[in-house]
């Protein structure tokens, strides 16, 4: 079958989900359950809490109508063009993370380029992003920052990457923000305590949007002074050294 003209594809959505298990029209517009209910085809990053959502938000969506791919970090990249095929053929199809914002720290930014390389639209739909909303809450500089991913595992590497970072920020002016597996968040931020300049600020987002969302900003000689718990609870990390 010959893919259809440019003004007949399909557009690819990029749809936010919700950070944890709140309700998800607390969190998210009206406008994400109409394009649910519109769009059968999806790209995911796992199939079952995908379509866990799309029931939650859109109950009476009938499951067996949903056609399903999945993108993550066991895809063979070589499989993704052939997932956009509904998009060519004029249908449009929905790209889901397991929570955030999909293409940002999120495998689906390859399905994003290989759309754009194929001239499929691609329209993104507002939902929370919890790098932007730590980045909001944090009272750091907003107008300059860099979001630096995971930090290495390694001890002297990882030591290394936050004095690099406590550095550039220095220099630049700037918030560096970076986040961490959940499970050694307790880890990192003693060695961000331990490693950090009493004077650097550091912003803790914990839980965003959640009912155990807890913020703060304060300098490290102040964290050093505070007792709190972030084992396994999804958090974003932002220092500032000024």
């Amino acid at each position: 079958m010959e893919p259809k003209p440019l003004d007949t594809k399909g557009k690819l959505y990029l749809i936010p989900t919700r950070l944890g298990d709140d309700m998800p029209l607390e969190v998210l517009p009206i406008s994400i359950k109409k394009v649910l209910e519109q769009v059968n085809h999806y790209i995911v990053e796992n199939e079952k809490p995908a379509r866990r959502f799309i029931k939650k938000v859109s109950p009476s969506k009938s499951q067996r109508s949903l056609v399903i791919n999945t993108v993550n970090k066991y895809t063979d990249i070589s499989e993704i063009p052939s997932y956009l095929t509904p998009c060519l053929n004029g249908e449009s199809i929905g790209l889901l993370s397991d929570a955030g914002c999909p293409g940002v720290a999120d495998p689906g930014a390859e399905v994003v380029k290989i759309a754009h390389e194929k001239g499929i639209p691609v329209t993104p739909l507002v939902g929370p992003s919890s790098i932007l909303l730590a980045m909001m809450s944090s009272g750091m500089n907003g107008q300059s920052f860099t979001f630096n991913g995971y930090l290495p595992i390694d001890k002297n590497e990882r030591k290394s990457a936050i004095k690099q970072l406590e550095k550039t920020s220095f220099e630049k002016s700037q918030a560096q923000i970076f986040i961490e597996t959940p499970y050694r968040n307790d880890k990192m931020f003693d060695d961000l305590k331990t490693i950090l300049n009493e004077n650097t600020r550091l912003c803790i987002a914990c839980d965003i949007t959640l009912t155990t969302e807890f913020i703060a900003t304060k300098t490290v000689a102040k964290w050093k002074q505070e007792e709190v718990s972030l084992h396994k609870r999804p958090t974003i990390y932002i220092i500032q050294k000024d």
